[in-house]
């Protein structure tokens, strides 16, 4: 069989090295819009890659040269232009489409949770919550997303945690944080770390976005919590149509669609 994979998660690596050891002989051209994120496919196995922003007509073209049969998609939860491009693409081209789509965030009840449907409306929410100009805001939530928060709160008070990499650090200094408040670092975090980030930068806010298990969102929020600091939880965008094709959510479900 001849797959695409959407990449650029940590999910992509499983389906990669899942689909490579139940036959080597699977074609896996895999799809990513950073270097960094082509150099994880390769090393999980991928035959080829692709690193580029791809358009409709760009994903049919390659899905037609490259013969492929499946495209499953493992972007992140908030990639909604890349899925629905997806989405259209293979129905144009008449191949399966899957979501791989991580388990998503177990929310605690708590008053301190303020739940939002975007980014722009996550932004005015944790600017009401810092109440004054001198207070500091945590963001977890992806460096492409900071433009839509510095648009409302003042650099200064923003503290972001990105990638380490300089896609990553030069995006956050374009948006005019300074270097002092960049934490550059790779993985999820246990709870006790992300408190001690916190407490470390005496954050008064913290934003996130619900990425999901794989994503440590609930890592970053029970640590919010437990030092009694609000959380503005940015929620998952909603796919229209997506119903109709098959979602799977670890390897164990990808088994029984294929």
């Amino acid at each position: 069989m001849r797959y695409m994979v959407m990449s650029g998660t940590s999910d992509s690596t499983k389906v990669i090295k899942y689909l490579k050891e139940v036959d080597d002989e699977n074609y896996i051209l895999a799809t990513t819009v950073t270097d960094y994120g082509a150099k994880i496919a390769e090393n999980a196995g991928a035959d080829k890659v692709i690193a580029k922003a791809l358009r409709k007509e760009d994903f049919i073209d390659v899905i037609l040269e490259n013969k492929i049969d499946t495209l499953i998609d493992t972007t992140h939860p908030f990639a909604q232009i890349a899925t629905e491009t997806a989405i259209e693409s293979t129905k144009e081209a008449n191949i399966n489409y899957i979501r791989y789509e991580r388990t998503s965030t177990k929310l605690p009840e708590s008053d301190l949770i303020h739940e939002v449907a975007s980014f722009e409306e996550g932004a005015h929410k944790a600017l009401e919550l810092l109440g004054d100009n001198e207070s500091k805001l945590m963001h977890l939530a992806g460096v492409t997303t900071l433009p839509k928060i510095v648009d409302v709160i003042d650099p200064k008070q923003v503290i972001v945690r990105v990638l380490p990499n300089v896609f990553s650090i030069t995006k956050t200094q374009e948006t005019g944080i300074n270097a002092s408040n960049i934490v550059a670092m790779q993985g999820t975090y246990s709870e006790e770390f992300n408190k001690a980030l916190m407490k470390e930068y005496n954050i008064k806010v913290m934003l996130t976005k619900e990425s999901g298990e794989s994503g440590g969102a609930e890592e970053k929020i029970n640590a919010a919590l437990d030092l009694k600091i609000p959380v503005v939880l940015v929620k998952r965008p909603v796919i229209e149509g997506i119903e109709k094709y098959p979602i799977v959510r670890s390897i164990d479900e990808l088994k029984e669609v294929l």
